[in-house]
């Protein structure tokens, strides 16, 4: 039995997304060229976020449709809010598995290599380059909550609050939607006492390590899965270098890339459970 390709979605994965995807009127009068399916110019779209090739060179023997097409399904899909739909809702079906973690979270925000687009900045450690950052949030387990872009200059310690807030009202069980972890670990470049109270006013517990002390807090024996997270985020090719101009369409990129992943992990669990 051949091995699925990472691009093709099964029966499973699409009845989640369907429902989400906008609903086009058809024109009855000069109807002009058929409107490709959403199938496959979606799996269109998970090609190019995981061999990063440039939507003209999209192969069109695949039947995605061509480059531009899923281009302008990316971001029309990415004004309906589709893309943070899909992550919230995949991450609802995890709690409902009860495979997300609330019981601390950890942030990250290393330096890839982006050049482009309206967020980008010096970097804070080569004044030289410009670029742009990718900062995450994940449960306890690895499972990305949340991602941001901003540009590189920016320190990694202004994205603690803003990542907080930007993990979404959790369903999957009864009563209130879960979206504060208890506690969120970070490393020497989140040590600020002003960003402490803050957290703190939101509910959460900081655990964040202190510049000028030794290496031993054993935070790092909690906080790697952010690091690991930030390993198969950056697995998708399309993440490595930012191609893209508009900053919305490099943040719907990475929202899909944090479902895809959320959608493995929950395969995982239903397998080991089957």
């Amino acid at each position: 039995m051949a091995r699925q390709k990472p691009w093709e979605v099964d029966d499973e994965l699409w009845a989640v997304i369907e429902p989400l995807l906008p609903k086009v009127e058809r024109r009855t009068r000069h109807p002009g060229q058929k409107r490709h399916p959403d199938r496959l110019v979606f799996q269109g779209i998970l090609f190019v976020l995981h061999t990063g090739i440039s939507w003209e060179h999209l192969p069109q023997e695949l039947g995605f449709g061509s480059g531009m097409t899923c281009w302008r399904r990316l971001a029309e899909w990415a004004e309906a809010d589709v893309w943070r739909r899909l992550h919230e809702a995949l991450l609802a079906k995890l709690r409902s598995a009860d495979a997300l973690d609330f019981s601390r979270a950890a942030v990250d925000g290393p330096h890839p290599g982006i050049k482009r687009g309206p967020k980008t900045g010096r970097s804070p450690v080569d004044r030289g380059r410009t670029g742009s950052k990718h900062h995450l949030i994940t449960d306890a387990t690895g499972i990305p909550l949340a991602v941001t872009l901003t540009g590189g200059n920016r320190n990694d310690v202004t994205q603690l609050i803003p990542l907080l807030q930007a993990v979404p009202p959790v369903r999957g069980k009864r009563g209130r939607p879960r979206r504060r972890p208890d506690v969120v670990l970070g490393d020497r470049g989140y040590d600020h006492d002003k960003y402490r109270r803050l957290v703190r006013a939101l509910g959460v517990k900081p655990l964040i390590a202190r510049r000028g002390t030794e290496h031993d807090s054993g935070l790092g024996t909690q906080r790697w899965v952010a690091e690991r997270a930030f390993a198969h985020l950056h697995w998708f090719r399309r993440l490595r270098i930012r191609w893209e101009i508009r900053d919305d369409i490099h943040e719907a990129f990475l929202t899909l890339a944090c479902a895809v992943i959320c959608w493995r992990r929950l395969v995982a669990v239903q397998r080991r459970h089957s």
